[in-house]
């Protein structure tokens, strides 16, 4: 006797329908229960409210140069000191959130853009498609990352626009390799087939069936590729080719602050400590997301 689904449903006790969480809710109860990985997520919310209210929380101009309060200690006027310019160190740590953070974003953006559409192309069609793409992505895996950044700012030259499209591009490589693998296991599902024996086009079936289905690695891959992108940044700046100055950024100021590391080590300390605490975020949430969205991980 055939029974209709809708039947079987409202047939079902309320506390068992209830008992049913849905995707998202059940996502969210598996991250919940990860407490490294919600203290990692209130980090990230921390830092991403500082820059969004930044001009509001910085108590002084971070541009403002006034030697004659140069290499201040901490104090209740100054809460960080101030550096060899006189500048407060609070202000610029707190407008640099910004360009920390928006470094980060922009690379990764650039580095999973390019990369998700070769994945997909080289995933789906495979054969020569499949070899080409997948032999450049080769070409650039052989160079160590910061190394490949190295070389793409010291071509294109010194500047924070330069620094994100070269963490971009050494990003290409690892979304590629993610989105291909991922791609070559969702082709071959029989809904695949039975959308192309519809008459669907390969980009539909590409972008519209296949790309929502392989989200989660791509979600995971770029959250702890974020952590990666902002150490990187601050690496290249420390080195002089990042931000230039006067921009208050993380990387810049760590750098500034080397020089005067055994006389004040606070100019050096809390840009260090910020970018620490911040990639340690990034990770550790990454982590909890990778566990929480893996269908196999049951507890």
């Amino acid at each position: 006797m055939n029974v209709d689904y809708a039947e079987q449903k409202q047939a079902l006790p309320k506390q068992v329908l209830s008992a049913r969480p849905g995707k998202w809710r059940t996502f969210y109860l598996k991250l919940r229960r990860n407490k490294l990985a919600m203290l990692g997520g209130y980090v990230i919310l921390f830092y991403f409210l500082v820059a969004i209210f930044a001009p509001l929380l910085a108590p002084y101009d971070p541009y403002h140069i006034e030697l004659a309060n140069k290499l201040k200690p901490p104090s209740a006027e100054h809460w960080m000191g101030t550096d060899d310019k006189g500048r407060d160190v609070l202000s610029r740590l707190i407008i640099g959130t910004r360009l920390s953070l928006s470094v980060g974003f922009v690379a990764v953006f650039i580095g999973a853009f390019f990369g998700i559409v070769l994945g997909l192309f080289a995933g789906y069609y495979g054969k020569w498609v499949d070899t080409i793409i997948m032999r450049v992505i080769d070409v650039l895996l052989a160079f160590p990352g910061i190394l490949l950044a190295l070389a793409i700012v010291s071509a294109l030259g010194p500047s924070l626009i330069n620094v994100m499209i070269a963490i971009g591009v050494f990003s290409i490589p690892m979304f590629a390799r993610i989105v291909r693998g991922s791609t070559l296991s969702v082709k071959k599902l029989e809904y695949i087939d039975a959308i192309r024996s519809l008459g669907a086009s390969d980009l539909r079936i590409i972008f519209v069936h296949i790309f929502p289905n392989i989200l989660s690695p791509i979600i995971v891959q770029a959250t702890l590729r974020l952590a990666t992108a902002i150490l990187s940044a601050a690496g290249l700046s420390f080195l002089g080719l990042g931000a230039q100055p006067p921009l208050p950024e993380w990387g810049a100021m760590l750098s500034n602050g080397r020089d005067f590391l055994f006389t004040v080590p606070y100019l050096a300390l809390f840009p260090g400590l910020a970018i620490s605490t911040l990639v340690i975020g990034f990770n550790v949430f990454g982590d909890g997301l990778r566990d929480a969205l893996d269908p196999r991980m049951k507890h």
